[in-house]
């Protein structure tokens, strides 16, 4: 416990003392964030946010690293690294969705090659394949909730901390799990420092990429002995469930009106309906919060809860999302209230 506090502080100290550094580097070569007709902000804002919270992520997990854990960790850091580089690359100069989901497969190759994966099936085939397909969808899902100031590493830090809580309740206790947990609340809470409403930072999608891939790593190496997997394997999808409904809410939209998810952006986020509704735009990231601790305490209920009860849960949350999409693509299409 006194190792998972020190990585949190360390974190926490590195990303405070770092963003301003960030700043500072993305004003001197140019990587800023220009506003356009898609954005909400109003002036240009430097980007390499996502840069300080790598640094820091990385730096308190070597300080305080377990070497029973290291082939794993060196996995997650290397295919972490990697993506980090693919977004630095796409917010300097720009890349194009084929080649950033290249970059996305090959990282969740090297989390398979340093023995992160998922464990359901007894066709290994079938694991690999369920751990690219999970890699690649959190990882998009954290970057396409990049869309407001401190709504991506909000919903990170308290999905984080719920992974942290759930890896100290679970025998035996996982260290690897806690401590990333831990780094990445730390470096989180350090941007957001700096990134609530009004930003004076972004983390881009080097940042925005790199905490996907940790989230869901973290998913995948939770462990839940104490109940069966065909229930436990909903933990980290509850945990996970604003980003996973936003990025749901944003391809139904987008193929509704027949544009490509992918290389199409525009303000049809839940945040964006949220404050075409009437909420104001840090009214609208709160909200995002308290739905994202909702349902962290969801996916901790689940983890002791019956097979036929967490069904039930699993089939009500299925339903509750089919109805959340319908109802804000009825009352606000596109990110755009109707008119009464």
């Amino acid at each position: 416990m006194i190792n998972i506090t020190l990585i949190l502080l360390v974190a926490l100290t590195f990303s405070i003392v770092g963003t301003p550094l960030a700043r500072w580097a993305a004003l001197r070569v140019g990587v800023v964030s220009v506003p356009r007709s898609r954005d909400i902000h109003l002036a240009p804002v430097p980007l390499l946010g996502g840069a300080a919270i790598y640094a820091a992520f990385v730096i308190a997990l070597l300080l305080f690293r377990d070497l029973n854990y290291i082939r794993e960790l060196v996995g997650i850091l290397l295919g972490a690294t990697l993506i980090s580089l693919f977004g630095l690359v796409d917010d300097r100069w720009g890349l194009t969705a084929p080649v950033k989901m290249g970059g996305q497969i090959l990282a969740g190759v090297i989390l398979l090659l340093g023995g992160t994966q998922v464990q359901l099936f007894e066709q290994p085939w079938l694991n690999w394949a369920l751990t690219l397909i999970w890699v690649v969808g959190i990882t998009n899902a954290l970057n396409f909730l990049d869309n407001m100031d401190g709504l991506s590493g909000g919903i990170a830090t308290i999905a984080a901390a719920f992974f942290l809580l759930l890896a100290a309740m679970n025998v035996p206790r996982q260290f690897l799990v806690g401590s990333m947990a831990a780094a990445l609340i730390g470096a989180c809470i350090g941007f957001l420092r700096y990134n609530l409403n009004p930003a004076t930072i972004f983390m881009g999608d080097t940042g925005s990429l790199f905490i996907g891939f940790i989230l869901a790593a973290l998913a995948i190496k939770l462990r839940f002995l104490s109940n069966e997997s065909i229930v436990t394997w909903m933990v980290p999808v509850a945990v996970l469930l604003v980003p996973i409904f936003d990025t749901t809410l944003v391809f139904v939209s987008r193929l509704r009106r027949r544009v490509n998810p992918f290389t199409t952006a525009g303000k049809d986020h839940l945040s964006h309906r949220l404050a075409a509704l009437g909420m104001t735009k840090r009214e609208a990231v709160l909200t995002c919060y308290l739905l994202a601790g909702m349902c962290g305490l969801l996916g901790t209920y689940l983890t002791q809860a019956h097979r036929y009860e967490a069904y039930i849960v699993g089939g009500a949350i299925i339903i509750a999302m089919i109805a959340g999409v319908v109802w804000l693509e009825r009352v606000c299409p596109n990110g755009v209230a109707r008119k009464r």
